[in-house]
């Protein structure tokens, strides 16, 4: 008689196998980082590198850079576990304050959880907000999202690898609410990867670490079936979304090593702007 094949770990499916195999690792370290604001490395979903390194070289960007003040109301737009917010908490006084909101559900509830119980002026909210790459359940298509914050509520607005996620009708609607939520004078400082003439030439003799090669929609994607995986934008078209919005660009862009510059600040691309008109 033919024994009945037994259950086995390796036939589980690889998605499946790979949570399975990692379990005993993320209990380890849910129960480390469970007093901590640093998440548990299972817990990340975008981003490479250090979690608190990456953090603290955009903090001193934001503040050598972009002239953030530690008295200044901040929205984090794309939050997600608090990258920038936590190194925040240390710069920001009490006179300052800090919202974030994200898409993902679980990044916010980790962030109420364990920054928002030490900080009680820094603020997490979810909005259900549709991205077939991040939150494909989500009620709300970015298009039409209104950030839910009154007009003028904001000194500094910043989004990290946000724009870099997000195809053109959803990327210039966020534009134009990040113009509305400013203060005239107020300051927004976004990421982007930006599509001039170095950055094509480097993509076409294979050195970028992006394999840009579709365009839809008026941008330039990785991938034609995950198309917000990663978006890339022509710069010149980008310029002009900010002028149209109020949003006057500071110069020099600073350009990133995304597509495989030798000279850069960071990964992405850093365009840093201030709403039109005298500070309030």
């Amino acid at each position: 008689m033919t024994k009945a094949p037994g259950f086995a770990l390796h036939h589980l499916p690889g998605r499946v196998w790979k949570k399975v195999h990692q379990l005993p690792v993320d209990l380890v370290e849910r129960w480390k980082y469970r007093d901590s604001m640093i998440p548990p490395k299972s817990m990340i979903f975008i981003g490479s590198g250090d979690f608190e390194q990456v953090g603290m070289e955009f903090r001193n960007y934001l503040i050598d850079l972009a002239n953030l003040q530690p008295g200044d109301k901040v929205l984090d737009v794309g939050c997600g576990l608090g990258r920038m917010a936590v190194p925040l908490t240390g710069y920001l006084s009490a006179g300052g304050a800090y919202w974030g909101f994200d898409i993902v559900g679980k990044a916010v509830a980790w962030c109420t959880q364990h920054i928002s119980s030490k900080f009680s002026n820094f603020h997490f909210q979810h909005s259900n907000v549709y991205n077939q790459h991040y939150n494909h359940r989500g009620a709300i298509e970015a298009r039409d999202f209104r950030f839910p914050f009154a007009d003028a509520h904001f000194d500094f607005v910043l989004l990290t690898s946000v724009f870099t996620h997000m195809l053109p009708s959803d990327m210039e609607n966020y534009l134009g609410e990040i113009s509305r939520v400013l203060r005239p004078g107020g300051t927004c400082f976004i990421t982007f990867f930006l599509l001039n003439a170095e950055s094509r030439g480097l993509i076409d003799t294979g050195r970028s670490t992006l394999d840009l090669s579709h365009e839809i929609q008026g941008c330039v994607v990785v991938d034609e079936d995950d198309p917000e995986a990663a978006v890339a934008y022509g710069e010149t078209r980008v310029l002009e979304l900010f002028k149209e919005r109020g949003l006057d660009v500071g110069y020099p862009i600073r350009y990133g090593s995304w597509c495989g510059r030798e000279s850069f600040l960071t990964y992405q691309d850093v365009i840093i702007a201030r709403k039109s008109g005298a500070r309030i």
